[in-house]
Formats: structure tokens, sequence, C-alpha cells
């Protein structure tokens, strides 16, 4: 047995966090099941704070009641033990200022108008130095520079908020790098940023929070003899302009290596609040990987093109080989057009690096913007390009990824993979709806259909505790409203269901993930605000009506095609999510103990359910809203009775039985469609429309060359051309949430207790996916599993369970009661049984095997596309050779024999005959069902 991990609120040594909530998980890892006892110490200068005694071992998690010091490191030791052994494992954290004043000033510079401010503080050690903290931070963005190295790993500090409301502060050791007696300079750099930058939509506004660049720093030193000293932003200080001609989130950055830094003049001490500063809540924004060039293009434009194989978000670096004053641009795009680069769907961002050379060789990137791309045009380089001279800076919010999914199919492999780079390409501070074009704003309805595919994928509590913060401040500034994205960026616009029941949803979808409470905790006044603000719109008693709403945005089933809001009736799509936030809130109040309210909101949460009964679905459970969406909402939030559900599920697949089995959803349906496909038994059909590679589907965008999801499910059209309808990012995750129903539904981690401590394993099985395994890492540890369908004559199926200390997984397989299973060479009478910890081998034969047939109903034009079957029944009856001509397929291929036999008296087979033909198709694989068995 060995502790192997350590978490300080989801995160591994944190460093001037802010540790509200504390909570302290970690893994065991052992081949089996031990009883233990588990024991928690936290000491700070070896003085101990904190003891938990031996407690049973029933959860990985600790909550101490602990009251932290600022700027205080405390190291943490947790302890296991069984009747063996004794094992223990230790971590640490460092609090950050915390509610201590700030003796540092808000420095800026008398010109208003530079694009890139500097500021120098030189300094003199004479001592030896035993800790070094620096507390900084600077709007809108800084880097900070120690003796001219560069500060820290991470880029774009400190992060996108409402500045007006909080400013993040970061805490950086700079111990190791102050052990050298003698001069010493501190140097800021800074640009706009989201900060006063230009940001937003028609073409966007600039100085949203401020007119002015500043930072605010404070230096905090402890000497060997014991003796302290504090460096701080104040008059001491210079500024000047720094090399940065012009620079902004969307614009990109002008960078010109001959400017010198002179001109020095004190900086100025600006009257702004400290009360806003706060230990920060973002991860770091940090080079997770370099891609290289994969090609260099010349295009038929007579372009020079870098392809570097793959969409994401980040920015170029080069090596410089120019002589002084040469100007190099590199502008991106993300996809090519008869070859030729494209870059009309970024809109009005620029989204260029333009550098001007010094003449010195080396490495240069950006500071202070970033890009969505896959292309880049080159030009100002006057020498033969040289792959190895470039590479693409892959950057997104700090998190570890915790999921995967693989399969058999190797374009299914690829949407995953797709998935996962459309999320690491957004998850950019705050959840962005795309990193390439004039927006790139945390969109909330983008956000909230995603949250879980997110949370299955990386380690998110803390990117959406932070996000979760700006929604909250958006809230209090909008009367309880939550505006369209946060930040809001100076806009005031929101209101509308599914974007603004982000405020509900994401903290909940996070504790079902992770099982902390503190993100309901943190958000729980907020969550009852928006409900507060739902009650004043609404102009029907206990229904969502009458206001401004998304619908199911970019639908594919709207009357008007002008309209992107999809033919899902919106007051449907509201009250639904009217009623489903309200149960959150209910469920929310009873964890955090308020049993008062969360009665309150339940009763509430019935009426609702009630009159959206009342409202949209008669007794016998028709649904009177007759799309995809609508069937798939109804289904997923349980709003029918159990007796009602056959109903709407055969509803559902007649609907897309006349949509030719293919999607017409938008954000609102999509992620949901598939999932209640397989909940409730028509699982084969959910894995058809996954695996549909025409448009619309998820494959369309993968056999055109997607590397990331797109906007549109048809941002590119067939012939290769972007879509004329605009609006068209082709780095977006939103119908990415697909991966949810991955994990959930194919792989078979179905559902879980909050926090992952148990887990129902319950995979569906089908031929057009043979081979599947997947992992998702919990606090707990990896939980892996892997399936494979034998093509042998029994159809064995073959399962692989790994399973991480402290969890249990309740295995349900299908089709096992015939034969039972066997696990490890044990033999289960049936396919529910539990498993703890440890490697499991699991193998059965099926009662009955998945092979999909034919049946009597199956139409002609179905058959005739079907050589082998076609033979068949023609040794039976002739009655094929009508169809022959295309023209009678045409006007009766959709119908099926024994229909047309009853209604066309010239079709005619006998009923011996017909007989024989039914047990054919019945008897029969279809075509692709034995073209996957193979």
């Amino acid at each position: 047995m060995e502790i192997t991990n350590i978490l300080i609120n989801h995160l591994t040594e944190p460093l001037g966090f802010e540790l509200k909530d504390l909570r302290i998980e970690f893994t065991l890892t052992a081949n089996h099941f031990t009883a233990c006892q588990k024991k928690l110490v936290i000491t700070t200068a070896d003085t101990e704070v904190y003891n938990s005694g031996y407690l049973a071992y029933d959860n990985n998690y600790f909550t101490p009641s602990l009251n932290l010091k600022s700027r205080t490191r405390y190291d943490v030791t947790v302890f296991v033990k069984t009747n063996q052994e004794e094992i223990k494992h230790q971590t640490y954290f460092e609090t950050g200022k915390m509610t201590e004043a700030y003796s540092g000033k808000w420095l800026g510079n008398r010109d208003k108008d530079l694009q890139n401010t500097v500021f120098k503080k030189e300094f003199t050690l004479n001592k030896a130095v035993t800790s070094a903290r620096l507390y900084a931070t600077g709007l809108g963005l800084y880097e900070a520079y120690l003796d001219e190295q560069k500060i820290g790993n991470e880029y774009l500090a400190p992060g996108s908020t409402d500045y007006t409301n909080w400013v993040q502060v970061q805490t950086y050791d700079l111990t190791a790098s102050l052990q050298t007696s003698g001069k010493h300079q501190l140097l800021f750099s800074l640009a706009d940023g989201w900060y006063k930058g230009n940001m937003g939509f028609d073409g966007g506004k600039t100085n949203i929070y401020g007119d002015q660049q500043r930072m605010l720093a404070e230096l905090h030193l402890t000497f060997a003899d014991g003796s302290q000293q504090v460096i701080n932003s104040d008059e001491s200080w210079v500024t000047t302009s720094g090399q940065v001609t012009k620079s902004s989130i969307y614009y990109g950055e002008d960078l010109d290596a001959t400017r010198q830094l002179t001109a020095w003049q004190p900086a100025v001490i600006l009257d702004y609040p400290t009360d806003i500063l706060c230990d920060r809540l973002s991860l770091p924004l940090t080079i997770s990987e370099y891609l290289p060039v994969k090609e260099i293009i010349t295009t038929p434009a007579g372009e020079t093109v870098l392809d570097f194989g793959q969409n994401q978000a980040g920015w170029l670096e080069f090596y410089n080989r120019e002589p002084k004053g040469t100007t190099i641009t590199f502008e991106m795009g993300e996809i090519l057009q008869n070859g030729n680069f494209y870059r009309e769907n970024l809109r009005a961002a620029r989204a260029a690096f333009k550098f001007t050379s010094d003449g010195n060789e080396g490495w240069v990137r950006p500071h202070f913007t970033y890009f969505g791309y896959r292309y880049v045009r080159v030009s100002g380089i006057n020498h033969p390009l040289n792959q190895a001279d470039f590479k693409a800076a892959v950057i997104y919010s700090q998190m570890e990824q915790t999921g995967a999914l693989t399969t058999d199919n190797p374009k299914v492999n690829r949407l995953f993979q797709n998935v996962l780079w459309g999320q690491k390409s957004n998850f950019f501070d705050v959840p962005t709806d795309c990193p390439q074009r004039d927006e790139r704003l945390g969109w909330t309805g983008d956000a909230t259909v995603f949250s879980n595919t997110a949370a299955l994928n990386m380690n998110v509590f803390e990117f959406f505790k932070k996000y979760a913060r700006d929604m909250a401040v958006e809230q209090k500034n909008h009367d309880g409203m939550l505006t369209m994205y946060a930040p809001a960026l100076g806009v005031d616009d929101g209101g509308a269901a599914v974007w603004g029941d982000a405020a509900t949803i994401i903290p909940w979808n996070m504790y079902q993930i992770y099982g902390d409470p503190a993100l309901l905790r943190q958000n729980y006044p907020a969550m009852k605000a928006w409900l507060d603000w739902v009650d004043r719109q609404t102009t029907t008693p206990n229904l969502w009506t009458g206001c401004f709403q998304f619908g199911d945005w970019i639908a594919l089933d709207g009357e008007n095609p002008a309209l992107p809001t999809g033919k899902t009736d919106e007051d449907f799509i509201a009250s639904v999510y009217y009623y489903y936030s309200t149960t959150i809130v209910s469920k929310a109040a009873a964890i955090l103990g308020n049993e008062a309210e969360a009665n309150s909101y339940a009763t509430k949460a019935a009426n609702i359910k009630q009159a959206i009964l009342a409202e949209y679905i008669t007794k016998n459970g028709r649904l009177a809203i007759d799309t995809q969406t609508g069937y798939a909402l109804a289904l997923y939030f349980e709003l029918v009775p159990k007796e009602q559900i056959s109903r709407v599920l055969t509803d559902l697949v007649s609907r897309l039985g006349k949509d030719n089995d293919h999607l017409k959803t938008g954000f609102v349906g999509t992620p949901f469609i598939c999932q209640v496909l397989s909940k409730y038994g028509a699982h084969k059909l959910a894995t058809k429309i996954f695996m549909n590679e025409d448009f619309p589907s998820w494959l369309y965008a993968v056999n055109m060359g997607a590397t990331t999801v797109w906007e549109r499910w048809n941002s590119v059209l067939e012939d290769g051309s972007m879509n004329p309808d605009g609006m068209n990012s082709l780095n977006h995750y939103s119908i990415g949430a697909i991966m949810e129903w991955g994990y959930r539904y194919l792989l078979g981690f179905a559902k879980q207790t909050p926090g992952f401590k148990e887990v129902t394993f319950a995979p569906n099985f089908d031929y057009h996916l043979k081979q599947v395994s997947g992992y998702y890492t919990s606090s707990y540890g990896k939980l892996a599993a892997a399936y494979q369908i034998e093509s042998d004559s029994n159809h064995t199926i073959k399962l692989q369970l790994d399973i991480p200390f402290g969890q249990t997984v309740h295995v349900k397989l299908p089709r096992a009661n015939k034969f039972g299973v066997t696990v490890n060479k044990q033999h289960y009478d049936n396919g529910n049984f539990d498993l703890s910890c440890g490697y499991y081998e699991i193998s059965y034969v099926p009662s009955q095997d998945y092979i999909e047939r034919y049946n009597a109903n199956t139409p002609v034009a179905s058959i005739m596309a079907d050589d082998l079957l076609v033979a068949k029944i023609s040794e039976v009856d002739g009655v094929l050779n009508f169809f022959k001509d295309p023209n009678n397929l045409a006007n009766l291929g959709k119908m099926s024999l024994t229909k047309l036999n009853a209604i066309l008296p010239f079709i005619n087979i006998e009923p011996d005959k017909l007989a024989k033909i039914n047990q054919i198709l019945a008897t029969t694989p279809i075509l692709s069902e034995r073209e996957a068995f193979k």
C-alpha cells in the first residue's frame, strides 16, 4: 500500500491561492482492499496546528477546521495505518495575503496611453536570504522579471475578471533566485489585455474597466539572521515605455526589439483601492506543450504558410535570424480555402504578431495576447524557412487530464481528441466560446452544456470555482440576472434560459463529479438570486414565458433559416430549465443544511413540473412539441411519469426516423439526445446517430479534416468552402458534449455518488464499436475499463476493470442472466455484482447477441442496398425485380414489402412466400452490422 497523491482543494502544493473550505484528499494505491485508518497532521514552523487522530477510513478526504494565517507555509502529512503497517505522505500549501492590508501602492505612468508600461526597482542585498515571496498584480496584463529573467511559468496574469470588483494577486517564490548578494532588479512589463484593450462585439469597447495600466507589488524577504524586509511598489520605482508598440487580445501584438528602454521617470502613485485585491482563484495559464511545424506550404497565391497540423490556442514562437530593422509578420488562421491562406471567419480580429528585429539571434514570442490557429502566414523573412525555427506554444489553464476514451474506430478516436483539443483551446482562464475571432468570451450557455464533459476530461473544479465567482459578480451587478457571458466586459445583456442557468447547473455538476460542496457554498446566494430574478420575469404562473431566449441555438429544424433558435418552443425550454434550476437549489440547500429552504424549493419545483405537464404534455404522454430537442428534454429531466416514458421514447424514435435518423438539435438538445436513447433502451439508435458520417453528424467534421469541434454542424461545406451563413468558429466545444455520452453509456461509467466513491458500471454494446476502453481519474485514483466483443460463434464479451482503493463499482452487465459471468475465474449467476479495489478480467456469453437484423418493417430501399439480402429474397419470389427500376424504387422504396403487398394488388406476394421473406429478414444481419462483425 502506498499514498501516491495529496490534493489541497484539488490543487498540488498551492501557493497563494484562496483556500476557504479547506479540503485535503489523498490517493491510496493497493492491490486489494484492506481495512485501514487515516490521520491528518498539519504543522507550521514545526508547530502542530491540527491533528485529526486516527479515524476509520470511510472516504479519502479530510475537511479540517483551521484558522489559517496569511503568508504562512503549512506542512501536511497524511498517515494510513493497517494491521500490518503505517505509511505516510507529505505535501504543503502556503497562504497568500488573505485579509492582510497591502503596503504596496498602485503605480502608473503619467502617460495613460502607453501600449506597454514598464516599471523598475533596483535594490541591494547584503545578507543571506532564507525566504523571498513576491505578491504582485498588474492591470491589464503583466509579466514580472527578476534580474532580466521572467518570474514564474505563467502568462497573461492576473487573468480575466471584473476588475472593478476583484483583482487577483499572484504569489511567487523567489528564494532560490535571491541567493546572491549585491544588486538586483525587479521589472514589470504591462499591456492592456482584457482590462482596457478592445473587447466585445460590433467593433468592441476599450477602457472597459479602466484607462491606465497599473501594477502593485510587495517583495517580502526573510534573512538568515531572522530580520525581515519588505520592498513595496512605491515612489522609489521608475517607469518608461517598453518594446511592445501595440497589443490587444484580438489585435495580437507588435513588438519592436530595436526600441531601447530609456527616458526613465519616477512612477506615479495612483489612488486606486486595494480592498478589491484578493488571493488568486485562477489556475495559471501555462504552456502545456509545443507543437512542431508539420509542413511549410507555398500556396497557389504564392504565400508562405506554416501548418502545425492541429487547431489550438496559444502563440507562435520563432528563432530570429534577421538583421536589425527587419520586420516579420505572422498572421493566424484556422483553415485554407482553395489551398490559400484564409482568415475571414476571424471577423475584425487582426490576430497577428509583428516583430521588428534588433539583429540578435534567439527565440522570440509575443507577451500579452494569444491566438486560435492551425495555419500561420509568414512574411518578411528573407531566407528559406527552416521548420525547426518555429513552434506552437499551446497555452491553457493548468489542468490535469483525468479521462480519455479509445475505440477500435479511428474516426471516433479523432472525434474524442477533437473534443479534448476544443476544451484545451477554450479553457483559457474562463470557458470561452472560441479562441480565434473577435469574441473569446466566457459564454455561460456553452459552459453549461459542456461542464460535465469538461469535468470528466480534466480536473476543472478550481477552474469552474473561479468562473462561478465571475458569474456571481455579474449577478450581483445585475440584480440576480446572469449576463450572457462572464466577465461581462461592460455588456448588460443576458437572462436567457440555459445560459443564465449556468448559475445553478455548473456548481451542481461540479459537486456531482467531485463530491466537494465548496462551490455550492460559494455560489448558493447567487443560485437563489438567479431564481428570484426568473420569478420576477415570469408572466404565467410556474412557467417561464414571454422573455428573450436563445432557444435551441443553431438547431437545424428552425422554420425560418435566418433564425438560429430552432423549432423547439422557447418557452418550453425556458420552463424546463426553470424547473431544473429550482430542483438543483432545493438539493443544494439540503446538502448545505438548510432544510426549510430545501423543502420550499422542492415544493416550488413540483408546482413548475405540474405546470409544464399541464401545458405541454397530455395525460397519455403525447408531447405538444414534435422536435428532437423537445423529446430529449422531456426524457432527460424526467418530466413525464414512468408509465409514459415508452410513449415519449417511441415518439422520439419516430421523429428521428422522419429526420432520416440524423440530428436536428442545437446547443440545448445535442448533449442529451444520445443519452436518453441509450438510457431508455435505444442504444443502437444512439450509436447509429453518433456514427453517422454525413451532414449533420459529429464525424462529418472529422471526415472534413477537423482537429477540433466546430461551432456549426457544417461550418465547412462538403466542397471544403466555409459556410456562407457566417459565425464559423472551427474551435468551439459545445457540441463536443457528446463525449459525456461516451463516458456514461459507451464506456459504461453510468453514474456515481458525488466524488466517485461509488460508481455504477453499465456498458452498452454495439458491433459498430467492438472495442472500447477508457478511464476516469478521481481523487481515489484511476478507474479504468475496457471491453471487446469477440467475433466467435458465441459473441463472447470480455471486459477488464481496474478499480482504485476506496472505490466500489456496482457492475450491471446486460444480457448476462442466462449463462452467468466469470470474474477472475469466479462464477456469478447474473450480471449484477459489486467489486472493490483490484484488477478484474470478466467474460460472459450474452443471452442474445448484439447484431441487428432486418425485420418485416424494413423499407424496400434498405433491402435493395443489400445484395446478399436481395439474392436470398429473389430465391423465394421475384417481387424485387419491380424495384430495379429506379423510378419505382424512388416512389415506393420507403415502404416495406408487407405494407406494399397489402395496399398494391399488383405486388401480390403469396402468404407463405411473404412469411418466408419475413423469416429471411428476421435472420439476416443488416449490411452495416455484417461489415462491423467482420
